[in-house]
């Protein structure tokens, strides 16, 4: 019940409980006289009538949809009371009552109401529920049917009266078995409705059984001492229609409990079957015990189909890209690795998409995801049968294809054009990269790092701009004064430029980045060579010379209006993360982001490097270092995305 029960329906239904203990109380030690209202023939009857009412008023106000089912309850409790009736006032004093009878029709039509009953009320679990829980109710239903027609069957055949008592033995089975069916179509979720209905069933069979078998070796006498569990089950079901029912929801995962309980109901039929092998079964059992194996075997049979689909969707799902369909970067690299092994000649084309960013900013994310998933089926499209198009994330795009009588060139440039899309206020192009295999590359990471760096030169190539032209000069004469300082300048910006696209700068700021990357050591030309190339350590004067180079470089920068972003990060980039920094000791995210970046990058490659005063240390003793100073003097985010690029990526694929 819950707390919407008007309190007289507890309250009655405590009553009636009590005055039903006390019946039976009196039939068991015989304190008074077993007549009269208080304790006659007529006081059960008394209470199982109020408990029919109390079930009507109960569905009456049920608006979960099972009004219908608990009104049928009621109905039955009604038809077996009217039996009942005619039993108590007509036939019970009789000195041979007629088998069958008409008090059996009352008797019998409560089981069949209340079959429908519980159909009704399983419903919308079985809508629910899945495949899985329906063959459970099948099995543990026969398993508990046939265990109960062990009880109770073998001795009904011995007895007069066989046709009527066996009816009513297997409308009695039947019931329990539903109850239990039910029970496990639910996922084995038992609620205060469920359990109360579990409860009045089972006390119903047992007051069945124990009549059946008195009658059948002439023993009963009334008032019976198990007579009271037709009453106590229509008290329950009268409680049971004013609980509400909780919800049934699909059954997420096969927990142990919906595991082993199948097991269990299967080791109980063979029992019964064992039972019936050694001579004392019926037939009964043995068809609802092989019934309940064959259920079990079926669940069997439904698990490992079900397993082996999750498999399957589980295999593809890890190797396809949720958006467009097509194969993800670990399809690729497994794809790729069957190519550079085979003898036929491919094209590996790898492709980013220009403008792209734009148009994400000017129509929003779920129209680029749409774009995102049109151009990559065109680019499908446009592959054909021998080739296999991939979405590498973002708006990174390739494709693998044979290519018989077409050259590389060919591929490329006509899945370029798949990629292309023009509406007015955008234009999608696509930079790519292409190599052939094996003729170009013999392992997979070697196909795809000389295509990634093809792709990035086309991508940079045509971006010329005043920007642009003035850091080339800069850089050129960084080269010019030290040569190892122009390669370690043009490294850190390759690697800036990366992790810029990757923490979700846009194509502009990435540019900026590398830009400021490339020329953070321009100041270094204000350095005297002595300083530069000293071997041992330096002094407190040769470290202020070091720490002007920021705010040198700044300066030459800012000479030009258009790099003015680019002179701040240069600024900054020697600053830390804890403050300790120089020049400006700005901390946490006061430091710009791109000089960040550029501080990781520019560590990394430095510990990389031989110096006059250092070994180079390897890939794993760097990255460790980085982790080691993350939250100190680096971004902690910033190094996570640039470790994980150095892990995720071939080695070279970004320069070290």
């Amino acid at each position: 019940m819950d707390h919407r029960t008007p309190t007289a329906v507890p309250v009655v239904l405590v009553i009636l409980g009590a005055w039903l203990a006390v019946y039976e109380l009196n039939v068991l030690v015989g304190f008074t006289a077993q007549d009269g209202v208080g304790f006659g023939r007529a006081a059960h009857l008394i209470i199982s009538f109020a408990a029919a009412g109390l079930c009507v008023a109960g569905a009456l106000r049920r608006r979960d949809g099972t009004r219908v089912a608990w009104l049928v309850v009621a109905l039955g409790i009604v038809a077996w009371n009217a039996g009942d009736t005619y039993w108590t006032t007509v036939l019970i004093d009789q000195a041979e009552i007629p088998v069958p009878s008409t008090a059996d029709v009352g008797y019998l039509a409560f089981p069949v109401l209340a079959f429908g009953a519980i159909a009704l009320l399983v419903r919308p679990a079985v809508n629910a529920t899945s495949r899985l829980m329906l063959v459970d109710g099948v099995a543990a239903g026969l398993a508990i049917g046939a265990l109960a027609a062990t009880i109770v069957v073998g001795d009904l055949l011995a007895a007069e009266g066989v046709a009527i008592n066996l009816t009513y033995a297997i409308s009695d089975l039947v019931l329990l078995g539903l109850v239990v069916g039910a029970v496990a179509i639910r996922g084995w979720r038992v609620d205060r409705m469920w359990a109360l209905m579990g409860v009045a069933i089972l006390a119903f069979w047992i007051a069945d059984t124990s009549y059946l078998l008195a009658i059948a070796d002439g023993s009963y006498a009334f008032p019976g001492a198990l007579d009271v569990g037709w009453s106590g089950c229509f008290l329950m079901l009268a409680a049971a229609s004013w609980c509400r029912s909780t919800p049934v929801e699909p059954v997420a995962r096969l927990g142990l409990r919906v595991t082993l309980l199948p097991l269990t109901f299967a080791a109980l039929a063979l029992g019964v079957l064992a039972h019936a092998g050694l001579g004392d079964g019926s037939w009964l059992q043995v068809v609802l015990a092989v019934g309940s194996l064959l259920a079990v075997g079926v669940r069997v049979a439904v698990t490992l189909r079900t397993h082996v689909e999750l498999l399957d969707g589980s295999r593809r799902e890890a190797l396809t890209d949720p958006l467009t369909g097509l194969g993800n970067r670990r399809k690729l690299m497994l794809d790729l690795r069957d190519a550079v092994d085979a003898d036929a000649s491919r094209a590996l084309v790898l492709y980013d998409l220009d403008g792209f960013k734009h148009y994400n900013d000017s129509f929003g994310h779920p129209a680029g995801d749409a774009l995102l998933e049109l151009l990559g089926q065109r680019l499908d499209a446009q592959a054909g049968p021998s080739a296999q198009a991939y979405r590498m994330g973002g708006d990174e795009f390739c494709v693998l294809a044979e290519l018989g009588s077409r050259t590389v060139a060919d591929v490329a440039a006509k899945c370029a054009d798949a990629l292309s899309d023009s509406g007015r206020g955008f234009m999608i192009g696509a930079s790519f990269g292409a190599v052939e295999i094996p003729r170009e590359a013999r392992e997979a990471e070697e196909a795809l790092r000389t295509a990634d760096q093809r792709m990035y030169a086309q991508k940079h190539s045509g971006r010329s701009s005043a920007g642009r032209q003035i850091s080339d000069v800069l850089v050129t004469a960084l080269v010019e004064r030290n040569g190892e300082l122009g390669v370690h300048v043009r490294d850190v910006a390759r690697m800036a430029q990366r992790v810029a696209g990757e923490l979700g700068l846009d194509d502009e700021q990435c540019e900026l980045v590398a830009r400021a990357a490339a020329l953070h050591d321009v100041g270094k030309v204000a350095i005297p060579d002595a300083i530069l190339q000293k071997p041992g350590s330096l002094d407190e004067t040769e470290w202020a010379f070091v720490r002007r180079h920021t705010i040198v470089g700044e300066r030459i920068i800012r000479a030009a209006p258009t790099m003015h972003g680019v002179a701040d990060v240069v600024r900054s980039s020697h600053e830390r993360w804890d403050g300790d920094g120089y020049p400006d000791a700005l901390a946490g995210e006061d430091i710009p982001l791109g000089a960040r970046i550029v501080a990781v990058c520019d560590a990394y490659d430095a510990m990389r490097t031989t110096r006059a005063y250092s070994a180079a240390l390897g890939e794993e003793e760097t990255l460790r270092e980085l982790r080691a100073c993350s939250g100190s003097q680096f971004d902690p985010a910033v190094v996570e995305v640039f470790c994980l690029l150095r892990s995720s990526v071939p080695p070279d694929a970004v320069p070290a």
